[in-house]
């Protein structure tokens, strides 16, 4: 059997309710992106970030991720200043999504994010070098874990927590750098910093 794409169609049919959303925006919006949303930055990644989903604002418009809202000004204001980015070009890091299309009131339901994993597995299998992973939020977590060949009942989500995965590498987990987990302090700049402070420490201590 042939490896699984690591990326999805323009016009992927395995989801129908995002194939639903995403046929009205392109209705709406016919100058905006409005389809699964590629892999960003390194091709050769030492550290790798695991997002959610496309923003509606954001990713889903602009076709890159994390571009275009307020969880992608901290993600890559923090990138830049632990020298992990320029501007908004990650350096020695990749960014995937756990799910690759806009999901309503960004909620994908397990169905999606199930239908969604082969892509992340191959994604990360087509990088060999990405020892450190990095989730944003529980959904990620959960898919990361799953990816990287763990059992969820042993690595259980939490900020800053760490799992040592079977094959050898590292996650760390963060709360999701959304617009409602700054607003509410959930949260701070200090505690997203950390988790990258925390990546590199794990790098150069290899």
């Amino acid at each position: 059997m042939p490896a699984p794409s690591p990326q999805p169609s323009r016009d992927c049919p395995l989801c129908p309710r995002l194939v639903a959303l995403r046929t009205s925006l392109r209705a709406e919006h016919p100058d905006w992106w409005n389809a699964p949303v590629p892999a960003l930055g390194d091709p050769d990644p030492w550290l790798v970030i695991v997002g959610l989903a496309p923003g509606k604002h954001g990713a889903n418009r602009t076709g890159r991720a994390f571009t275009g809202d307020a969880s992608g000004d901290l993600l890559f204001a923090t990138l830049a200043k632990f020298g992990l980015a320029e501007g908004r070009e990650p350096r020695g890091v990749r960014i995937l999504n756990a799910v690759k299309c806009l999901p309503p009131d960004n909620k994908p339901v397990p169905v999606e994010i199930h239908a969604c994993r082969d892509f992340l597995s191959a994604e990360i299998a087509a990088l060999p070098s990405a020892r450190i992973f990095v989730a944003l939020g529980e959904i990620a977590h959960q898919s990361a874990v799953k990816a990287l060949g763990g059992k969820l009942p042993k690595a259980r989500f939490g900020h800053l927590a760490e799992h040592r995965l079977p094959r050898g590498q590292v996650l760390i987990d963060s709360y999701h750098c959304s617009r409602y987990n700054q607003n509410t302090g959930r949260l701070t700049p200090a505690m997203f910093e950390a988790v990258f402070a925390r990546a590199l420490a794990l790098r150069d201590a290899r």
